[in-house]
């Protein structure tokens, strides 16, 4: 196939991930950056080797070489760009959280219907192999009937950083607690009622969560995440008749899963690969016909959905709240 042609929308630094990505896939080809000053622009394509260098987002969405565009800026602006980069005839892989307002969602999905252009959320870790063989795991029946699911994510970042600002949604929930809020839904499906905890930081943004999750046929999800703890990340579902857990779930450091039934452990391991690059094939594949996207509008929406509840329960003190339907 004739790869795509990409830009990236900002140069922020998740595209030290995105970049190469972009440059392993043979199905794409990564040909322009945008920055809000030129010089930026201008020094940022120089040191990546990249040919176009724009110094505004409405001057690269003109591009009308441009196909594609990764939005990496803050968490924010990521509707408003997306729709805006639709509108433009731009198909859009949007880093994630594409947002915690469900009907901001629907927006921008009916913004891409209408321009008959695709738009994905970034959620790289749902496109690692071990994402797909753990959901085989725990869909198969190897351990079982599903019944509780519990996830973690959490780092210790500086007072000044990007994520603290909440007038760019920042938050540990919208920043790393997504990727549990992400792996319950998948194990899980839907959830029918959540529960949260917060503790609040300098910034009045969340900086350490706490949650419960209710699923149907009465599955529970439990999770934590946070900026003012070490560097955790785990994955674990239990069944009936087992365990499955994942050390990495997020960045797949160490591919590979953990199955406990008894007194017996067996180590399934999982071939070493790109998640980014991966979900760069996907999307490209899509744009050309040849593939669907992994993620759609149903599963930004539900994401979205269950955020949203997470927060207004925190926001109450813990109060059980329904996601909107």
């Amino acid at each position: 196939m004739e790869p795509v042609r990409w830009g990236i929308l900002s140069t922020a630094r998740i595209n030290r991930a995105v970049i190469p990505a972009l440059r392993e896939s043979p199905c794409s080809d990564l040909v322009a950056v945008a920055s809000r000053r030129q010089d930026r622009a201008d020094a940022y394509a120089d040191e990546q080797a990249i040919s176009r260098a724009y110094g505004s987002y409405e001057t690269l969405l003109a591009d009308g070489d441009l196909e594609a565009v990764y939005i990496s800026l803050p968490n924010g602006p990521h509707v408003e760009w997306s729709v805006r980069a639709l509108e433009a005839g731009k198909h859009v892989l949007c880093e994630k959280p594409l947002t915690r307002d469900p009907a901001e969602a629907e927006r921008a999905f009916a913004a891409a219907e209408r321009a008959g252009r695709l738009l994905m959320e970034a959620f790289m870790w749902r496109h690692h192999p071990q994402t797909a063989k753990l959901l085989q795991v725990v869909h198969s029946g190897t351990i079982g009937e599903l019944r509780l699911v519990r996830a973690s994510f959490s780092f210790t970042i500086d007072p000044g950083n990007v994520r603290l600002d909440p007038a760019l949604a920042g938050g540990a929930l919208m920043d790393v607690g997504c990727y549990c809020v992400s792996a319950a839904r998948l194990l899980a499906g839907e959830p029918v009622v959540v529960s949260a905890r917060q503790v609040l930081g300098p910034t009045d943004i969340d900086i350490r969560m706490a949650g419960t999750l209710v699923f149907p046929n009465d599955v529970l999800g439990q999770f934590d995440c946070a900026f003012d703890l070490p560097l955790r990340q785990w994955l674990e579902a239990v069944g009936s008749d087992g365990v499955v857990r994942v050390r990495w779930p997020w960045n797949a450091r160490e591919p590979g899963l953990e199955l406990v039934r008894g007194d017996s452990s067996e180590w399934i391991a999982i071939g070493d690969a790109s998640a980014y690059r991966a979900q760069c094939d996907n999307f490209s594949r899509a744009i050309r016909g040849d593939a669907e996207p992994l993620l759609g509008r149903a599963d930004a929406v539900g994401q979205a959905r269950t955020i949203d509840a997470l927060y207004k329960s925190a926001e109450a003190g813990g109060k059980p709240v329904q996601p909107a339907p």
